[in-house]
Formats: structure tokens, sequence, C-alpha cells
């Protein structure tokens, strides 16, 4: 069967970016953004991980995905009218001055997954994103919806900077390198740690983690727990880093961050090994039938807050960029009707709207009524459960 036009566009495109990558990676000449390959003793840690097969990270379960070029072209060329807002976003803007009251548990929601954190008197600054594009630069698109409604230079002092995993819309550049100097420590999975010294980030203060190990600040225990995903800022180096989510266990406060990722057990697990939770950040959005081991999606969302005894659902990842098929505003009415029928408690804040998890605001939709496609009619189910 012949390739599609869409298909060979795709392809051509994505030959020429590998082939550009590998040249300048040959001549020593590779791009800041791409980050750096762990190597020497971090890479030797590295090979010891159980999730090391000899030459990359893997998930405990399979993850599959279709699509290929033709879902790249239509990524960035196809119709995107539901896709990205047509009026502006209602934020809630937000100072520096806002954060000076230490908090038992408050969690402020900058947008896709940046999350700043607030537990037992301590702050944590969760995947944070401040650029307005989510990519390598503005060539390839994946510009942000609003402006970050925190600054970065309004950020408060933090005990910590937590990553998840070292993808564009979750570990970002130019924010790392101006961040550098403020944040005496970078919490990460195995192998993040090398595109982070080469930004700027002196290496004493950089943990690398890998699933179920954890670092310490404070009364505060960060677990790197298991998630289902991918890694690799490009085409050379997929799974060269490790993806985690992470539990944040205080004397009394415990809170979840899902990270991203499709479906899988491990979720019970971590409901069982170290919840119940007060709260769970929930990846929901930037899913789709071909990818459903990459995201959960609004439904398995719900269903991970149950299986991980997550307390208060506060989807995250959605709203912000636009990653995927769906319309922008899909994953929050999907995550409504999801919760409600679940049981599940659920706020869903505007970007910069602070969550206090005793006393979190109504579940009201702040967002415009758009054709959204439901559950029966565009379903999200991982496979190999």
């Amino acid at each position: 069967m012949s390739m599609s036009r869409n298909a060979l566009v795709g392809t051509a495109v994505l030959g020429t970016a590998a082939g550009a990558a590998f040249t300048l990676k040959k001549l020593g000449l590779r791009p800041a953004v791409f980050g750096a390959a762990p190597e020497g003793a971090r890479l030797e840690r590295m090979r010891r991980s159980p999730q090391w097969n000899g030459k990359a990270f893997q998930n405990t379960l399979p993850m599959r995905s279709a699509g290929g070029a033709a879902s790249i072209w239509e990524f960035f060329f196809g119709n995107r009218d539901l896709r990205q807002p047509a009026e502006p976003v209602p934020t809630v803007a937000r100072t520096r001055a806002d954060f000076d009251a230490p908090q038992d548990l408050r969690l402020t929601w900058l947008g896709h997954g940046t999350t700043l954190v607030e537990i037992e008197g301590r702050r944590f600054l969760i995947d944070p994103v401040f650029s307005r594009n989510a990519s390598p630069g503005p060539l390839f698109g994946v510009a942000r919806f609003f402006d970050p409604p925190l600054p970065l230079d309004e950020v408060p002092d933090l005990d910590a900077v937590v990553l998840t995993h070292d993808h564009y819309d979750h570990l970002d550049t130019r924010t790392v390198r101006q961040l550098a100097a403020r944040v005496p420590r970078w919490i990460v999975p195995l192998g993040v740690g090398a595109h982070l010294e080469r930004w700027g980030v002196p290496a004493d203060r950089i943990s690398e983690h890998d699933w179920w190990e954890e670092a310490r600040i404070g009364s505060i225990r960060l677990v790197s727990t298991p998630a289902r995903h991918f890694s690799g800022r490009f085409l050379d180096d997929r799974n060269r880093t490790l993806w985690c989510g992470w539990a944040f266990i205080g004397r009394e406060r415990r809170l979840y961050a899902t990270g991203d990722g499709g479906f899988q057990p491990a979720f019970a697990e971590v409901g069982e090994k170290l919840g119940p939770f007060d709260a769970t950040l929930a990846e929901c959005g930037a899913y789709n039938a071909d990818w459903a081991d990459v995201h959960l999606g609004p439904e398995q969302a719900v269903r991970a807050v149950q299986d991980a005894r997550g307390g208060l659902m506060v989807p995250v990842h959605w709203g912000t960029f636009n990653l995927a098929f769906h319309g922008w505003t899909e994953p929050a009415e999907r995550v409504l009707v999801a919760a409600e029928a679940a049981g599940v408690p659920i706020a869903i804040p505007r970007p910069g709207e602070s969550v206090v998890v005793d006393a979190p605001p109504p579940a009201e939709r702040w967002w415009p009524e758009l054709a959204w496609a439901t559950a029966d009619e565009a379903p999200v189910v991982s496979s190999g459960l």
C-alpha cells in the first residue's frame, strides 16, 4: 500500500530533523535545548536499575501506541477549531506575596503540569514550564494558551523543584536556567540530572531517583513512584532517562502526583504502600485511543485516584497546550462526569487559583461550553490491564 501524502510529508520532516540532529551531535554542536546524554557514574547507576533493559529504560507493563507520521501531520497541521481557545482563558494573577504565609496543604495550578505545592510549611514546584512554547522552539509550535499566572520572577522561595520526566511540556530549558541559582534542591528521575547540569544547575543540588527511592526535605519524604510513559528530547535519546510520579509524605499530610502515563496496576500499589492521600494531582489530558498507554485520559485518571486512595482529585495536564486532537475543554468536561459517577471529590481550579485541600473550591465550569466527545464516543482504555 502506498503511503499517504500526510505520511510522506511527516516522514520527510522527521527524517530531515533526525539527520540534522545526528550531524550536530557528531560535530559536537548538539543544541543545549536537547539536554545532555548521561555518562560516567550517572550512566553506570542507570544501568543498575531494574527498569534498565540493557539499552534504555522500560515500563513494567508494555506501552503501545499507533498513529505514525500521519498523526504527527494531523497534530501540527490538522483542524484546530476546538483544540485551542478562541477567547482568553480565565486566569487568577498571582505574585510572590500571595505565598508568604506557610500552608499546611495548598496546591496552586499554574498550567499543564506546573504546580506549586505547599505542604507542612515547605514549598515545591513540580515540572516548571514558564516559556511560551512546550517544544524545542517556536518553529515547532505548541504555544501556551495563556501567560503564566505567576510570573517566573515572582515565584516564591522554594525548597525544591521536583521533575517527573524530561519531555518539553514538563522540563523547560529557559525556566531551569532562570531558577538554577535560586533553588537549593532538584529532585528528579534517573538520568535527568545530565540535562540540568548542562543548563547550569550545580551537581551537588541534584538528586536522582529510581522508582520507590526517596529524598527528604525536612520532615517531607518524596518517594518516586512507577509510571507508564517514556522519555526523550529528540529522536536519538528515547527512554534514556527515567519517568515517574511522586508521593509527598509529611508528618500528617500526604499528596500524590501521578506524573504522565497510561493506566497501570502500580496505582493500587502506590495506595497500599504510601496512601491514603489527602489529594492527588492527576494527569487527565492529551489523550487519544491510539496512544492510550501514554496518557490516562479523564476516566482512567479518576480510576487511578480511586486505586491510589488519592483523596481530593485535582486534574492537571490539560487546558494549557494543544497536545492532542480533542477539544481543549474536553478533559475537564469528561473528568467532571467520571468523578461524579465514581463519587470522587474533585476541584478544577482556574490557572493560578489555589486549592486549600481542606476547603476546596466547588467544581464549577469556568471554561466555555464547546462541543466535546463523551467516553462512549471516544473511549481511552490502556492495554494489558
